[in-house]
């Protein structure tokens, strides 16, 4: 399933779990699609922090410790 049609898979169930009510397997469906697109939401995110380099005024890199030892090694 693409990532669009998890996300109206997931509105469709979450609409319907408002109106009528979901079967326990319809239940599971939504818990695993929540899981599922979470979990791509997190690395989707950390792929981004890893990615970013802190600039003081001067150019120079002042990304903290933290972030720069689970960031990739970049060269400029």
């Amino acid at each position: 399933m693409k990532s669009q049609e998890r996300i109206d898979r997931m509105n469709e169930l979450a609409k319907r779990s408002r109106t009528i009510g979901l079967t326990s397997r319809e239940i599971e469906e939504q818990q695993s699609l929540r899981v599922e697109y979470f979990d791509n939401l997190r690395n989707t995110f950390r792929n981004q922090l890893q990615s970013v380099t802190l600039v003081n005024e001067d150019g120079q890199d002042v990304t903290p410790e933290e972030v720069d030892c689970i960031s990739p090694k970049r060269s400029y």
